[in-house]
């Protein structure tokens, strides 16, 4: 008895109640305090004033140009980092060639540097100072401060999510699937299409769900590139701090409810994927890891 007594281990600190409780609370009251409370006092604030007020600020002309600008940017960076993203992995996982490792270093890049000095690193290769900047105004070619500059300082920001995802769950399945395939006469895209998409899928999902969130909300090195042209330049998050700047709070928190919408549902597609696939590709990646 006193020998099966000396082999017992001791209690683990996640099985005493006390303290559970205790962490789950912080977690709560934290999780309330961060999130929940910015977002129940924007759905204050833009009703305020009533439900006239928040409908005339968000079909005001300068709003409604704010909208369609930064959702055209989203449909242009997404679809392109996607494709990037997509090459980028597949490059790095199903080949060995020389630079791979520069190559997964210039994908984290976007991460490492503020987006406010990657607007104006732009200005400095295409501003009228900058090293492209004459060549391009003498060609009548205007990229800083109208729409392709936005599009471009998007697509630097957003150019590594997709590769992110992609990359660890097809090194973590490996290249065997794709060789027997090509052994048996498949062609690179039919492999693609037929093989390593419905391995992927989910995870790519994931990825694209994230750019996409990062594109509506992107900030600081598009508001460096734009100009903040009220009505031609402004994306939404801009057009916020203008409102704001202006005073204009109620109009500020109307459209601020709804980059919180899309930060709503980013956050159930987001769930949604991680129960359905991405989660489990996550697992995949996790296991393998510790397996080597």
């Amino acid at each position: 008895m006193g020998i099966a007594q000396k082999r017992r281990k001791p209690p683990r600190i996640g099985d005493q109640p006390l303290f559970r409780r205790g962490l789950i609370a912080i977690v709560l009251i934290l999780a309330g305090l961060l999130i929940l409370a910015p977002l129940v006092v924007i759905a204050v604030e833009a009703f305020s004033k009533g439900w006239q007020v928040y409908v005339a600020a968000i079909v005001h002309p300068d709003t409604v140009s704010a909208i369609i600008l930064t959702v055209v940017t989203a449909l242009v960076a997404v679809p392109v980092n996607t494709v990037f993203g997509i090459a980028a992995a597949w490059a790095i996982t199903k080949f060995d060639f020389w630079g791979k490792r520069l190559l997964l270093v210039v994908i984290e890049i976007p991460f490492s540097v503020s987006p406010i000095v990657a607007g104006v690193a732009y200005l400095f290769v295409y501003g009228l100072q900058g090293i492209l900047g004459p060549m391009l105004e003498d060609h009548g070619i205007k990229i800083l401060f109208a729409v392709p500059g936005i599009i471009l300082a998007s697509l630097f920001v957003t150019a590594p999510f997709v590769a992110r995802e992609l990359i660890p769950l097809m090194q973590a399945q490996g290249r065997d699937l794709e060789e027997a395939a090509t052994s048996l006469g498949a062609s690179g895209w039919r492999t693609f299409f037929a093989v390593t998409l419905p391995n992927i899928k989910w995870a790519l999902l994931y990825g694209v769900v994230l750019c996409n969130a990062r594109v509506m909300g992107e900030f600081g090195a598009v508001s460096v590139v734009s100009g903040n042209i009220r009505g031609e330049t402004n994306t939404l998050p801009l057009h916020i701090e203008l409102l704001y700047h202006d005073y204009q709070a109620a109009g500020a928190f109307a459209a601020a409810s709804i980059l919180a919408v899309i930060a709503v549902f980013t956050i159930i597609a987001k769930v949604a994927l991680e129960r359905q696939g991405a989660g489990r590709a996550r697992a995949v990646v996790n296991s393998t890891e510790k397996a080597s």
